[in-house]
């Protein structure tokens, strides 16, 4: 989410060659990697996503990289749980930018058949985690999924979207590569996220240099979720918050974590430059304003979760306007009637 320009190293892969389709029942393309331009007319262009894939290209390539999965392995066993909830098999699942396979980890062959992972960088495809389950890697972009209608029995996504300049499409895509009755379980970071880190910098940048710019990337508010998932087609819709909150030694080690996971602030109108001296401000104020007794700082991470499900008329349907036989107005009797019905026994 921060990009560390001038203060960790960055040394960018050249661009790769897509991955071969073959074997893999897609549409027209040999890969989902979107190129400049190619973006709906109606996105907004918030993200540089040739820069995130580059980023993610070189955190997969550090020689420990399991070193900074531990959120994305959390937040991938946590949706992997709501796939378990759901009381039925998947022949064939999606996972939309998989990273190294966060969730297909935590899931079993028993519940999934086979499993299609896709991201826009080839590296993190390359170090997929191992699992049980028959998996295909494909290098494909969130936005342009390069699946045919109603193909896959599940769909699922972790800490990915936010990435995403068009969500909405995002999300259309998504309804329209499931079957009918197919669900859709993903997760993504929320507005809260990083606000400590968020605030020092805007503290320290404004004291040092008269104004502070965006340095943790733009989220999308749990409000618009709900409303989003319903206008991509998705039915019978859940969307719940979480918090996990993480202790580093100082600022520093959460920026050097960011960066290993991939989640270096691409958004084109960032910083290019932070100065030491507004850096080092900055570290003493997050440490001033959030230090844990032990001297840690916390870092929140704010999760949104979501379940949508695509249409089909086996479903439960909402009861027809003004069918109800009970008013609200009576359910504050509630405990009235039944310690009458108690008496009455």
């Amino acid at each position: 989410m921060l990009r560390l320009t001038r203060l960790l190293p960055w040394w960018w892969p050249p661009p790769a060659a897509a991955f071969p389709a073959k074997n893999l029942g897609l549409r027209k393309v040999a890969s989902g990697v979107s190129s400049p331009g190619s973006a709906s007319p109606r996105a907004l262009n918030i993200f540089d996503r040739d820069l995130k894939r580059k980023q993610k290209n070189w955190a997969a390539r550090q020689p420990e990289p399991m070193k900074f999965d531990y959120l994305k392995e959390e937040v991938g066993s946590r949706i992997a749980d709501r796939v378990y909830d759901v009381a039925r098999d998947f022949p064939l699942a999606l996972d939309v930018g998989c990273g190294r396979g966060y969730i297909a980890q935590h899931l079993n062959k028993e519940t999934v058949g086979k499993f299609f992972q896709t991201d826009i960088a080839e590296n993190a495809l390359k170090n997929i985690l191992e699992t049980e389950i028959p998996t295909v890697s494909v290098l494909a972009d969130e936005e342009f999924l390069p699946f045919r209608e109603n193909t896959f029995d599940l769909v699922v996504s972790s800490l990915s979207l936010h990435w995403v300049n068009d969500l909405p499409r995002a999300l259309e895509q998504i309804h329209y590569v499931l079957k009918p009755d197919g669900v859709f379980i993903g997760a993504m970071f929320g507005g809260d996220t990083l606000y400590e880190l968020r605030c020092s910098l805007q503290l320290a940048e404004t004291e040092r240099e008269g104004g502070f710019s965006p340095h943790v990337s733009p989220f999308t508010a749990v409000s618009d979720l709900g409303h989003l998932l319903g206008r991509a087609g998705f039915t019978t819709l859940t969307v719940d918050t979480d918090e996990i909150q993480v202790n580093y030694p100082g600022m520093f080690e959460l920026m050097e974590d960011l960066q290993g996971m991939g989640e270096s602030n691409c958004a084109w109108n960032r910083k290019a430059l932070l100065h030491r001296d507004t850096m080092l401000a900055a570290a003493a104020v997050y440490g001033e304003m959030y230090r844990n007794e032990d001297g840690s700082v916390p870092a929140t991470y704010q999760i949104y979760y979501m379940i949508g499900w695509k249409y089909h008329d086996s479903q439960a349907r909402p009861a027809e306007r003004g069918s109800a036989t009970v008013s609200f107005g009576e359910l504050g009797k509630i405990n009235d009637l039944m310690s009458q019905g108690k008496k009455s026994q």
